[in-house]
């Protein structure tokens, strides 16, 4: 009798942690499947002041699309943003957060130009890009053209659209 008793007790320990181990895996999936939403909400909100700006610089007869190349798009947007760090303190932000590396001329001008940098808590894809957990992945604002040879590369016929987010890779050539 105390036998049985002690397999009904080991049994039903398996079956919690069996039970255990697949509430962790759905946990797991669940939150890089918020993440990964979080973070497409963010850069869909940004393309879309940066589509506002691109129409405000085109109607403006003194602007230039090439000009706003490179600029911070969070600061088109008036929405204080908790997972927003402003400018780059370190490498990388925290795992979770975004945050703006401007580019410098010999460590005294700002030149208003640099990427935005988004450092993923765990593994996300985000636009068939996969990047594991604290690889951070950056963007940068860049002038859209009508590429009509669709060579990937602008000419002087081909005319600017407006702005977008492009992604970049993020090494030491590119973000010092």
């Amino acid at each position: 009798m105390a036998n049985a008793r002690r397999l009904r007790f080991l049994v039903a320990i398996c079956i919690l942690f069996v039970l255990w181990w697949f509430l962790l895996g759905v946990l797991e999936r669940q939150t890089e499947r918020a993440e990964n939403q979080s973070v497409n909400m963010v850069l869909s909100q940004l393309r879309s002041a940066l589509v506002i700006k691109g129409a405000e610089v085109m109607l403006d007869r003194h602007a230039s699309l090439e000009d706003e190349e490179g600029i911070n798009p969070f600061e088109l947007i008036e929405h204080q943003w908790g997972s927003y760090a402003g400018e780059c303190e370190g490498s990388v932000p925290d795992p979770g957060f975004w945050c703006f590396r401007g580019q410098t001329q010999k460590e005294t001008a700002n030149l208003g130009e640099g990427w935005l940098i988004y450092n993923p808590r765990q593994p996300i894809t985000i636009n068939g890009r996969q990047a594991s957990a604290e690889e951070p992945l950056a963007w940068r604002v860049e002038a859209e053209f009508a590429d009509r040879n669709r060579n990937g590369i602008r000419e002087q016929t081909e005319r600017l659209t407006g702005l977008k987010l492009q992604s970049v890779p993020l090494d030491r050539e590119a973000a010092p």
